[in-house]
Formats: C-alpha cells, structure tokens, sequence
C-alpha cells in the first residue's frame, strides 16, 4: 500500500516534525528543514539531528521527505539571485543528509522571461553544478511537476525528461507528481481511460521508474487552468476517482503520497480518512 501522510509542521524544532506526523496517522511526512521564506538558516545542530533520527524511528515513520524553500530559482538569470538560489539549495541537500531525509523535492524554476528552451537549459546547468558539490549524497532530488503559472517550468513532462536528460547525475534525481499540477495544466486524471493516458504520457517521456513520490491536491481551478490552487481532496474539480485511481495503482504501492490540502492538522485528518477509504 502507498505510504500516505501529509507536509507537516516543525515549530519548535525539526524534531517534532515525525511526532507531528505520528498525531496525524501519517506513515510518510514532508517537512521544511529550513525556513522556507528566507534565504539564511541557522545550521542545524548535532543535537537537533539526533533526535530528529530517533523520532522518526519512535514515531514509525516509514518515509521522511523534506520539499525545498520557495524563494530558490535555479533558472534565474539575474547573477545575485542565482547565486543565492545555489547556496540555498546546496544547503537543503545538506540538511537532508544530515537528517537522513531520502527525497528532497524542488520545483525545477522560472525562466523569467528568457523563454522556456533558456529556462530548461539552466535549471540542467545549474543542477549539475550544485550536485557536483555533492558527491557521494545519498539524498535523491526529486523534481517536482507545476502548474505553468507565469514563466515557472516543469508543468510538462517533456519538461522533466529535458532536465533529465541533460543531468550528468541522472541516478541522483526522480519526479514528484502533484495532482493538483497536473490538473492545472492540462492532464485528466478523473477517468480510468484518461488516467492511464496520463500514465503513458509519463511513461514515455519520463519513465514511471522514475517517479519516487506524489502529493495529493485536489484543485479549486479546472483542467488546464494553469492556476496552482489546492483544494481538500474531493471537494474541488479532480473529485475522489483520481485519488482511488492512485492509491489502488500496484506500480506505485510503496510510494510516498503526501497531502498539502488546506485547512491545517484538522482537514488532513479528514482528508487522511477520505484518502483511507479509498483503499481496497
């Protein structure tokens, strides 16, 4: 069965981000290991790490993945940002291998106007630079699809295989699906039929192997919107048949499928149950 769980909290200190999980009936949780709206972070100490480890263990926590800050754009163009966006990033892996955290997810970024072939070529460039800072990391990248707004990259999946390609560590990054996303530009998951459309699309350009977790948003805006705006699972324009779809899918039983849903620790617990009840 896939590993369900939500993006929790880590107010007061990284190590209560599992506890977090464990009170919401989480098996997997995605975290923050750093503030996400600022580009300096304290480092983490020996002490926060360690108990970090010893509570997922305590807490049963079957997956731990942590989703990088907003402000990072490695398809900037602008000098200062960049080099901020690479610091920043650099410093999210580390965090992650310090915490033993396997999966770190990333939006690919923003080509800013410099168009989107530009764009592509920049987010491989400066990937390849960041992980060759990295050597022997055994924390996996995983780029994560978008919806398309503005000039942001990745909300195709030929998107995602560019990037890939282009890698000189291939074996080091995966994909994130996000539901919600992938609604927003364009991709039907609501029937059986357009579902599997959808899984070959995938397949084809990416490769299924490749992708290591999902989130699970519903979406307040239509198909094709390009508007990235989540919704509580079944209450927006994916409906449940997506999600049954996903969780009854045997390629993906052990996956990591984590809810950003609004509506704080009292909807996930309602969109944990719904999400259950899905379950065979």
């Amino acid at each position: 069965m896939p590993l369900l769980g939500a993006h929790v909290s880590t107010a007061g200190g990284v190590d209560n981000a599992p506890r977090n999980g464990k009170n919401l009936g989480c098996e997997a949780i995605q975290l923050f290991t750093r503030n996400q709206m600022q580009w300096q972070a304290r480092p983490l100490s020996k002490q926060a790490i360690a108990a970090f480890r010893e509570t997922v263990e305590e807490c049963g926590i079957r997956a731990a993945v942590s989703h990088d800050s907003y402000l990072i754009n490695l398809g900037s163009d602008d000098p200062v940002t960049l080099q901020r966006s690479l610091d920043a990033f650099a410093d999210e892996i580390d965090r992650c291998e310090q915490l033993g955290i396997s999966s770190l997810v990333f939006h690919p970024g923003s080509h800013v106007g410099a168009g989107e072939v530009a764009g592509l070529q920049r987010i491989a460039d400066n990937l390849n630079r960041v992980l060759q800072r990295k050597p022997n990391y055994r924390t996996q990248l995983l780029l994560e699809n978008t919806a398309g707004q503005g000039s942001n990259l990745g909300y195709r999946f030929e998107h995602l295989a560019e990037v890939l390609a282009r890698s000189q560590y291939p074996e080091r990054l995966g994909v994130c699906l996000d539901t919600c996303h992938l609604h927003a530009a364009g991709y039907d998951l609501r029937s059986r039929s357009t579902y599997e459309a959808v899984m070959r699309d995938c397949d084809v350009a990416v490769g299924l192997d490749r992708v290591k977790a999902f989130h699970l948003n519903d979406s307040k805006r239509g198909l094709g919107s390009r508007v990235d705006r989540h919704e509580n699972i079944g209450k927006g324009e994916l409906g449940l048949e997506p999600f049954r779809f996903l969780l009854n899918d045997p390629r993906f039983a052990e996956h990591p499928m984590l809810l950003e849903t609004p509506g704080g620790d009292k909807a996930y617990r309602r969109d944990l149950k719904t999400l259950r009840r899905l379950k065979p």
